[in-house]
């Protein structure tokens, strides 16, 4: 299939060429949540030209009642067709940016928030470049419901015959190179049942658009094998929990790192050191996006790979932000906290918004800390300057609330509309009695 397509001829001639039937109009919520409005082919030359309205009421952070009504506008550039297993009839994708009824950009737009910070950086020079690590838990099935049974119980990159979903990688792979999706590496990964996918590093814009449509190729390839895959943070106590490793960096037009900088001894550039600075000072403030639910914290802790300390380093995977390697066109800064739950458009946003942030003000990142920072004292934490990640969702809502970076970056409208729904969903845990609390204090209260 031919994915240099430009234009809304491209795609109207494409789709009779092969056939197609219906197509998938998607978008995401505030939350990442994918939302899709399913056409008829011989409707999408109207859905290019008006675009598609709908009643937004619904959609969680999108509009009140009496705002309603948006329209979507399919981008020609995104078209897929979905692969065979995916789709019973030949059926297309096109992801939609969102406006109002007066043709302007819905503000409640993920996508556009995220593109304003990339033009951003454009306007200064960069093209911003993320490239996330996907992790997943397969689990199996009880004929309808999901269990917390692995599939497996192989181990770190073990081989086919303890490795029991192979095949399954294998064929979400295929899948994904039909729509595009370049995969470079896919293993098992440290618990039991619990697999790692990774594709090339891409504009934050499309790899946002590529995490979507990786999660929701991976769960219906996973259904296919009667099994049920969870991006969900820490579905299994005393296992380690998936998260979405983001490699990220910025080049220039005309395709230079500049990050990279052969006559520093680190061969990291100002910048580099600038960007890396801008993510440590605000991530407490970033929190609550890139580990927006109540299970995220359940990951956050000391003891199973996951960072909770704000350091960085060349080398130290007990770091928040972690310094591969490699040099020339691949360097760049991994930061190691963000996870699958969140909206991959609003998760870029604002790991590029604290990035230029720290450019913009030239700040100087603390001493790289290259000990296990999991095996210091409170104290020798102290004397490297080490912090440390909000423990739980409330307490990164409290981070997040009084940060003019955030809310500039996000809008008044996203702004209000995250803080509003994560809280609620704050409070109803909170008054939880959970099976722990029963279990540890009835006995002895």
């Amino acid at each position: 299939m031919d994915f240099q397509i430009k234009t809304k001829d491209d795609v109207l001639n494409l789709v009779q060429e092969k056939n197609v039937v219906f197509i998938r109009l998607q978008f995401v919520d505030i939350l990442g949540t994918p939302k899709n409005i399913v056409i008829p082919a011989s409707r999408l030359e109207e859905a290019f030209d008006d675009g598609m309205p709908f009643d937004a009421s619904s959609i969680a952070g999108y509009a009140t009642i009496e705002e309603s009504d948006k329209i979507a506008k399919p981008d020609p550039k995104s078209f897929v067709i979905l692969p065979e297993g995916i789709e019973k009839r030949v059926t297309a994708k096109l992801n939609c940016d969102i406006y109002e009824p007066n043709s302007k950009r819905f503000i409640g737009d993920t996508k556009y928030i995220l593109e304003k910070v990339v033009n951003k950086a454009k306007e200064l020079g960069y093209i911003y470049n993320t490239g996330p690590e996907c992790e997943f838990f397969l689990f199996k099935k009880n004929g309808e419901e999901s269990t917390l049974t692995p599939n497996d119980y192989a181990g770190y990159f073990d081989l086919s015959h303890r490795d029991l979903a192979e095949g399954v990688r294998a064929d979400i792979s295929l899948a994904l190179e039909e729509v595009g999706i370049h995969t470079y590496t896919t293993h098992h990964e440290v618990a039991a049942g619990q697999h790692e996918i990774n594709f090339h590093y891409a504009d934050a814009v499309t790899t946002a658009d590529q995490v979507i449509t990786l999660k929701y190729i991976t769960k219906v390839i996973a259904t296919k094998h009667e099994l049920h895959a969870s991006f969900m943070p820490k579905p299994i106590f005393g296992a380690a929990g998936s998260g979405m490793h983001t490699h990220q960096s910025l080049f220039t037009k005309k395709g230079e790192n500049v990050f990279y900088d052969p006559s520093d001894k680190n061969q990291l550039s100002d910048i580099a050191r600038f960007f890396i600075a801008g993510l440590l000072k605000y991530v407490k403030e970033m929190n609550a996006i890139l580990n927006p639910t109540v299970n995220s914290y359940k990951r956050l802790i000391p003891g199973y790979e996951a960072p909770t300390y704000i350091s960085w380093a060349n080398r130290n995977r007990s770091a928040l932000i972690r310094i591969p390697s490699k040099r020339g066109k691949g360097t760049r800064c991994e930061l190691r906290n963000p996870d699958l739950s969140g909206n991959p458009y609003l998760q870029f946003a604002v790991m590029l918004a604290a990035g230029l942030k720290g450019i913009e003000d030239k700040i100087e990142p603390p001493t790289p800390v290259e000990k296990n920072i999991y095996s210091l004292s409170e104290q020798e934490r102290e004397k490297y300057g080490v912090g440390h990640l909000p423990e739980s969702l409330g307490h990164a809502l409290s981070f997040m609330e009084e940060s003019t970076l955030l809310r500039e970056t996000l809008g008044e409208h996203i702004f209000n509309n995250f803080l509003h729904v994560k809280r609620e969903e704050w409070d109803e845990y909170r008054m939880q009695v959970t099976k722990w609390e029963i279990d540890n204090y009835l006995p002895i209260i």
